[in-house]
């Protein structure tokens, strides 16, 4: 899940992730601000899933990447959208008016 927190007097929004994969240990998040080398890391939280907040600029678009215990790769389903990618898949694409 994305969710997305506007300020009026801010040039950023905070945004939310949270995400729930069956039996994970770890949860990182890629591409965002067009870092795919450096990750960030999600929270477990006592219910199972995972969290985290970042501030991203206003009126800016970011591809990015869930991964699942190092190895496994997901798109997040309630992005704004989809690209494709080098690898022959997708990314999934967040919108910040």
């Amino acid at each position: 899940m994305v969710q997305k927190t506007y300020f009026k007097t801010k040039d950023y929004a905070k945004v939310k992730f949270t995400l729930s994969p069956e039996n994970a240990d770890s949860v990182e998040i890629f591409g965002l601000n067009n870092d795919w080398t450096n990750s960030v890391e999600l929270k477990k939280k006592k219910d199972g899933s995972f969290a985290v907040e970042v501030s991203l600029p206003k009126n800016s678009t970011h591809e990015f990447k869930y991964r699942i215990n190092c190895q496994e790769w997901l798109n997040e389903a309630e992005a704004d959208g989809e690209t494709p990618n080098e690898f022959g898949g997708s990314n999934s694409l967040i919108k910040i008016d």
